[in-house]
């Protein structure tokens, strides 16, 4: 029986890269430490090395996710002019188009964000992202574009708006003119509620 090595260039890139592929076609349950072994041509025992449990797996899954949506987002603001229309079409396209094109992996990022047992790190990624959406507001608050008010409150209905077009365009019922259009009045939407 011939064995596997152990050593591998960058095991926890790949492992990391097959565990979202596996996530995206056949769901979280489906993931397994061996298998993910198995596919990267590694010992059962290698992925050990980087995550003691399928569970750490699925938490840094999640925790890059968090990285790339935020990476995404910044480097959209800094495309993108001062004004709160401008920076919000900037943020909601970035979000609704990282979320349609990876609908698994945006359910695990936010899976465990009110779990007792949820890394400190995966908390944090949370909030980094929700401070990226109160700062839109703040910002807005400043330059007298949005309404006074208390910014987390504020924050509600934009989450919620987000999710539920994000919900809309994974349902598989609208075309990509239709999902275009929606998110187009869904922004002028949220800025006539956010106007003074």
């Amino acid at each position: 029986m011939k064995t596997r090595p152990y050593h591998h260039g960058d095991l926890r890139a790949a492992l990391l890269a097959l565990a979202e592929d596996t996530l995206r076609d056949r769901g979280p349950g489906e993931l397994s430490l061996r298998e993910l072994a198995r596919a990267a041509g590694v010992s059962p025992a290698a992925p050990s090395r980087h995550f003691r449990t399928k569970q750490a797996l699925l938490d840094a899954l999640a925790l890059e996710g968090f990285d790339r949506l935020t990476a995404a987002m910044t480097e959209a603001l800094a495309r993108t002019g001062d004004s709160f229309g401008e920076r919000l079409t900037a943020l909601t396209r970035t979000y609704v188009t990282f979320a349609i094109g990876n609908p698994a992996l945006l359910e695990l990022m936010f899976s465990r964000k009110h779990e007792p047992t949820a890394p400190a790190e995966l908390i944090e990624a949370t909030q980094r992202l929700m401070a990226m959406a109160t700062g839109l507001i703040e910002d807005g608050q400043r330059r007298g574009e949005v309404r006074e008010g208390p910014v987390i409150r504020l924050a509600v209905p934009l989450a919620a708006v987000l999710q539920g077009m994000t919900d809309l365009a994974l349902s598989g019922g609208f075309t990509e003119e239709q999902v275009e259009e929606g998110l187009v009045e869904m922004i002028d939407f949220i800025r006539r509620g956010y106007r003074p």
